[in-house]
């Protein structure tokens, strides 16, 4: 069962159906989508990836999946979970905020909770990252956390995604 974990100014806590509009929105903005798994996807399946949220990865255990909360509101989505790549033999952070509260030092907040969360509750001696390459200051933060880069991925589209991997201290 997910917990509910705590920083000083953000709440993890497990989804709750009333979520469904605000994960639907967060995951709709394409400040936000463009940086997440394969991009921005339709609202129809954004609102069947939240329904899976209940009846797989709750349902069945899977893995750890939040709504995040600041000051009480709706502010972003976070994961730790078995990465489904084959070449990533791990558990890999996952976060999004909204942009009404990014710049605010949330993600910093965000991702070290996570980190923390792996090492410490799930006993990971490594937690993986991976992210676009042009998504630098999400690469600059995991790198002012420990992070160090792994390897750059080519991406059938052209892109490339940079892996992470922050090692147990």
């Amino acid at each position: 069962m997910t917990p509910d974990l705590r920083t000083e100014r953000l709440t993890l806590s497990p989804y709750v159906p009333a979520d469904e509009d605000d994960f639907v929105a967060l995951f709709q903005d394409t400040r936000v989508s463009r940086w997440m798994g394969d991009g921005p996807q339709s609202e129809a399946a954004d609102r069947a990836l939240f329904g899976r949220v209940f009846t797989d990865v709750y349902a069945t255990n899977r893995f750890d999946v939040w709504a995040v909360r600041h000051a009480g509101r709706y502010a972003g989505h976070a994961e730790i979970k078995p990465s489904p790549e084959p070449w990533l033999d791990g558990h890999e952070l996952i976060y999004a905020l909204a942009p009404t509260v990014q710049g605010q030092g949330l993600g910093r907040e965000l991702a070290v909770a996570l980190t923390a969360y792996g090492h410490d509750t799930l006993g990971l001696a490594e937690v993986h990252a991976t992210v676009d390459a042009e998504n630098a200051p999400s690469l600059s933060l995991l790198a002012r956390l420990g992070y160090t880069r792994v390897r750059d991925i080519p991406e059938d589209d052209g892109g490339t995604t940079t892996h992470l991997t922050h090692r147990r201290r």
